[in-house]
Parts: structure tokens; sequence; C-alpha cells
């Protein structure tokens, strides 16, 4: 059986999946203009819309006052984030079941390298994407390229039942992409911004920006714009599959739609539960994520909490999670509690006596470590003198990732 040796990246694509998870079982609603409202004290802007709300001109990140004033008839439904959160991590799961190494983008949208499964699953691509198909229950498109953004050009051409595959290497990724519009790097969060710019310029396709010169890429645009126009010469990063983790979580019905000082009890007690389950094998827990069902009708609420240090003592984490609770927009009916990452094990122990000088550079390790689960691997840079002599300021120095 012959196994390419390029990356063979699948992305799964499944549209709409914050809104058919929002409307639940009124799958009737999604033949009228409906949209996602926006998160009770975030920005106004309406979130995934119905195909009949965008035969009006409707689009994701749209503000609100000119969506109603494009469709007044359109109906804005309540998100749910936990839902999502919830139904897309199922998903994931379901896909790793046959072998798969995801790398999840979005909510309803992912990648993996087939190459490892050929041998798993009939030694076909189809057969693959077959299986794919099947663990997902339901309705997908697929991509097939050998780089992860031709993956996805390819999946929002495909068809649920017609996966689109573009082979070959460098060459055919770029002439499959130069016909394809520069709206597309919205995409990804890091190009979005660069689209607007681009157009305003006259630049319109893919292939028109490829076409470009690099280095006057690079000089307008920066950093966001060299990866652009890598990715539209069929260069890419290889993928970064998440590692599978434990679902370890616990819920409470409160009898009565609760906020206030009773949330704050609940709370106590998911706490409590948590800590004492026999899977947390004395670990210390370094994220969870918190969640609310709202009255009905409200949606759902859900924040990612990441404790400064691992944490294994109930009244420091009361402490770190209880003003999370002030940011629940309505009375709650159900509260959860979930571990989103495990720490070292409660038993390593300090040293007698620290070095004062080690335990400052632990501290800084610590936080820079912290700094990139917030905001990336690029959060954290240094300053570093290439000619300080130099009359140009930006020849000066750079800036460069921080090595711990």
């Amino acid at each position: 059986m012959f196994v390419p040796s390029d990356p063979l990246v699948v992305c799964v694509s499944i549209p709409r999946l914050e809104l058919k998870v929002a409307v639940a079982d009124r799958a009737e609603l999604l033949g009228v203009p409906i949209a996602i409202a926006p998160e009770p004290g975030g920005a106004q802007l309406i979130g995934e819309a119905s195909d009949a709300a965008q035969a009006f001109g409707i689009a994701p990140g749209m503000r609100l006052g000119e969506a109603l004033a494009r469709c007044p008839a359109l109906l804005l439904i309540p998100p749910d984030p936990a839902g999502v959160a919830d139904h897309w991590e199922r998903l994931l799961m379901a896909l790793e079941a046959v072998g798969a190494a995801v790398e999840p983008m979005r909510p309803g949208l992912a990648c993996f390298d087939a190459r490892g499964l050929l041998r798993l699953h009939g030694g076909t691509l189809s057969a693959v994407l077959a299986k794919a198909r099947q663990a997902l229950g339901e309705p997908a498109r697929f991509g097939v390229a050998s780089t992860r953004f031709a993956a996805v050009a390819a999946a929002t051409r495909a068809r649920v039942r017609h996966p689109m595959v573009v082979t070959g290497g460098q060459r055919e990724v770029r002439e499959f992409l130069a016909p394809m519009a520069v709206s597309l790097l919205r995409g990804s969060p890091a190009l979005a911004a660069l689209v607007e710019p681009l157009e305003r310029l006259g630049i319109e396709t893919l292939g028109e920006l490829a076409a470009l010169p690099l280095a006057a890429v690079t000089d307008r645009f920066g950093a966001s714009g060299r990866t652009a126009h890598r990715l539209t010469r069929g260069i890419d990063a290889p993928l970064r599959p998440r590692d599978p983790g434990e679902s370890v979580r616990e819920a409470l019905d409160l009898p009565d739609a609760s906020s206030g000082i009773q949330l704050e009890r609940a709370l106590g007690i998911l706490i409590d539960r948590l800590l004492s389950r026999r899977e947390r094998r004395g670990r210390t827990l370094r994220a969870v994520v918190i969640s609310a069902v709202l009255v009905e009708g409200g949606g759902t609420w859900r924040e990612q909490v990441t404790f400064r240090e691992a944490l294994s003592d109930p009244l420091r984490m009361r402490l770190a999670l209880t003003p999370r609770l002030g940011s629940v927009p309505a009375p709650a009916q159900t509260l959860r509690l979930a571990v989103e990452r495990f720490g070292p094990p409660t038993s390593d122990q300090r040293a007698l006596i620290d070095d004062p000088a080690s335990d400052r550079l632990a501290r800084l390790r610590e936080a820079i470590r912290q700094v990139r689960v917030a905001a990336g691997p690029d959060a954290a840079l240094r300053v570093l003198q290439i000619d300080p002599g130099s009359r140009f300021p930006e020849r000066r120095a750079v800036l460069t990732r921080f090595e711990r």
C-alpha cells in the first residue's frame, strides 16, 4: 500500500454549528431569517446567521443595528456557548476515537493528517473520510490538501457528500488558491484584519496577493502579511494536534432560578465534589471551565479560568472563581464546573531552603508560561540588540522569542 510522504491534511467543516446548537430541536427556525444575538455585556455584534438571513446581506460579526436595518424581521437566538463547547468536544472525541490526531481551529472547524489512518481504515482516503463521517454522525464537509490553509479552502468548496481533494504539491496548491477571494483569510483570527486593507488596495484574489513581492507585503503588513503571503503560495506550518484530555466535570441543578449568594454556595459544593473525584488522582487543577444554564430562553454562559498556580485547596479555588459569578447575565437553573487542564500532583514539595535567585527565575518562568497560555506562544518576547549604533531605529533591535 502506498502511503504519501507529503502531509495529507483533512479539514472537517460543520457549517453553522453554533447556530444549530442554539436552535436545538427547533430546526424549522433555520428556514427563516435568524442569527445568534450578541452576548450579554459584550460587543453588539451578531453571530452566525441562517441562509435566509444572509440573503438580506447579514453576515457574522455585523453590528446589531445594521443587521436589524437590513432585515427588520430578523429573529435573534440567545447564544449557547456552553452547549457549543460540549457538542464540539463530543465531535472531537469521536474523531479521536477513530485514531485521528486532531487540531481544533474553532467550533465547527478542525484538521487532522490522514496519512497515519490509511493502514487502519482500508488503505484509501475515501475509506478514511467515510469512517470520519460515520464517527461524526452529522453532515460535514471535507477538504483535503497538503497544507492546512488549502484544506480549509477546499472544505468551503466541498459538498456534504462530495469531498474536495486537492492533489499535488506546492505549485498545485498555489494554482488552486489563486482564484479565491482574499476574504478567505478571515477564517484565521490572526489574518482577519488584513482583508479590508487588501481590498482597499485593489487586491481581490489570493493569486494577486501571491504575485506581490514578499518584501513589499512584509514591509506593509508585517508578520501577518508574511504569513498570509506564504499561505497563498502553498507554504504552511505543520499541524499542532491537541493532547486528548480527560473529561472530569460536575453539575448541580438548582431548585429555583438562583443568583448571588445562592450561586456562591452552589459553586462551593461543585468545588468540593470536583476535588473528591477519583479521576483526579491527587493532581492539582491548572485551568477549569465554569458555566451556567440560564433561565428558560436565556441560553447559557461559559467562562474559562486559568489559575495563577496549580491549586488543590478548595478555599483558594473559591476565592478565584467566586468573582466570576458576577458575570452571569441572568439567574441560573444549572451550574457546572469542569476541569480544563490538570497540574502536577499535590505530593510535589518545595525545597527546605530556597535560593532567592533560583526562586526568582522559577517565578519568571511560571509568569511567562501563564502569559503564553492566556495570550498565545508569541505573547512573551524579548528585545535583542542587533546594531545599537545604527541611525535607523528599526535596525537597532528586534523582538525575538523569550526562551525560558
